[in-house]
């Protein structure tokens, strides 16, 4: 679907964009600037990328250095509007800086995601490795106000999730699920998948989960993370009885909406609680992509409540966001754009991550994998679709150019990192490891042989 990306204003309100308002000055930003400039020149002559700069030289893999001297369009297109400022901010602030000139129109680009795929399938060799062994010393760092302690979570989660209802309603389909689809389609297929099936991919994603867990008439089911209600609303469908929590007061406020006009009231409570401070316990425990804003130091809190609060017998199904385990270690403590701009706070597990929490830390066990990425590339590119092609709307509701480029820059960088395997999306099915004394209980014929 084609749209047309806002231009940002000639005058950038600096209250509400600081640093896009103004480009790094002085010494340190110019010196920096020069740095970042050849370091970032060098790099694109290695990539299937054509950078063209207003003065006529293209850069990237098969340019002469002559604009037309590239592949013909057969590479995605990098344009640079303001190469200076660029360069500025990109020393100032790394990768925070590519996407803030982005925001700012230092930078266009025809097809946005193809871009980002080109530095997601590279981003461990962009920046020669002796630099990159010096990057702790210089990048930002996570503000001690954006860790996830009980006491900061609440903010971290208003930041995203509380921009309002009306925004996420541009892009979302009517069951206002924010997470990865699950679609019928698979291979070259998932590529051609439409809107119209979005709906359905999503619910599709949901009953899996629920089937995962057990969820069947009677299950007393804890929810840690409420969404906008969907997944709620399907459980408490089976004859289910739900506990959902949130920190965001505007998902709450329309996930009860929801669960009333469908007549669930009574099956359904939802509460603005930190999963850390619930009790009970329940059959089933679900979780959808709310493992990534709790922050790697509070993994195992997080799993330890799960195993606190669930019965036994249990099981568990987490849809999580996940990423290599090299990357995660290399990033874990980084200070990003996302983070600055998208997710305060947050962090992307990985695999290994949580089986090793899970297995040191805990009595949970993951038992099956589904990992399904593509399906959440696609999912995004439906989102963007949505939202660029909605921009009247976007517009209507106070958001401005600037946001507007910023959110495409979102969901386009995330789309990249699933369509180049930077980035995973697994459904993981967990549950507690039974005991000897549990063990000796059951029928012979239904122990595992050893």
């Amino acid at each position: 679907m084609p749209y047309t990306v806002p231009q940002p204003p000639a005058v950038i309100d600096a209250e509400i964009w600081p640093s896009i308002a103004t480009v790094p000055s002085g010494l340190k930003a110019k010196l920096a600037g020069r740095a970042a400039d050849a370091i970032f020149r060098a790099a694109v002559r290695r990539l299937p990328l054509e950078v063209r700069y207003p003065d006529g030289t293209v850069l990237g893999l098969g340019s002469s250095g002559k604009a037309g001297a590239g592949q013909g369009g057969a590479v995605p297109v990098m344009t640079m509007n303001r190469p200076d400022a660029f360069a500025a901010r990109l020393g100032d602030g790394g990768l925070i800086g590519l996407g803030e000139s982005y925001m700012a129109g230092d930078w266009d680009a025809d097809d946005l995601t193809a871009v980002m795929e080109v530095f997601a399938s590279r981003v461990g060799s962009l920046v020669p490795e002796p630099l990159q062994k010096l990057r702790g010393l210089y990048l930002p760092r996570t503000p001690r106000t954006e860790r996830n302690t009980e006491q900061n979570t609440r903010s971290n989660i208003s930041r995203h999730y509380d921009l309002s209802n009306e925004l996420f309603a541009t892009f979302l389909d009517s069951t206002m699920t924010y997470s990865s689809a699950l679609f019928p389609e698979s291979g070259e297929e998932l590529r051609d998948v439409v809107w119209d099936g979005l709906a359905a991919a999503q619910q599709a994603k949901i009953d899996r989960l629920l089937d995962k867990a057990g969820v069947k008439e009677g299950t007393r089911v804890l929810e840690i993370g409420t969404g906008w209600g969907e997944l709620a609303l399907r459980a408490a469908a089976r004859g289910a009885s739900v506990y959902s929590v949130t920190l965001s007061s505007e998902q709450q406020e329309l996930a009860r909406q929801r669960v009333a006009e469908a007549g669930y009231a009574d099956a359904v409570t939802i509460e603005l609680k930190d999963y850390r401070a619930v009790e009970g316990e329940y059959d089933a425990v679900v979780s959808v992509e709310m493992i990534e804003a709790v922050g790697y130091e509070y993994w195992a809190t997080y799993f330890q409540t799960i195993e606190r609060v669930l019965a036994p017998g249990g099981k568990v199904a987490i849809q999580a966001i996940t990423i290599g385990h090299d990357r995660l270690i290399a990033t874990r403590t980084s200070y990003t754009w996302v983070h600055k701009y998208i997710f305060p706070g947050g962090v992307i597990p990985s695999v290994r991550a949580i089986e090793e929490i899970t297995e040191k830390q805990t009595g949970l066990r993951v038992r099956e994998r589904l990992a399904m990425g593509e399906h959440y590339a696609q999912t995004l590119r439906l989102w963007s679709e949505r939202f660029m092609g909605r921009g009247e709307d976007v517009r209507a509701l106070g958001f401005d150019a600037i946001f507007q480029r910023m959110w495409l820059f979102y969901l386009c960088y995330s789309r990249a990192g699933f369509e180049t395997g930077y980035l995973d999306v697994q459904q993981i099915v967990l549950d507690k490891v039974a005991t000897k004394s549990a063990a000796s209980k059951q029928p012979a014929g239904n122990r595992t042989a050893r």
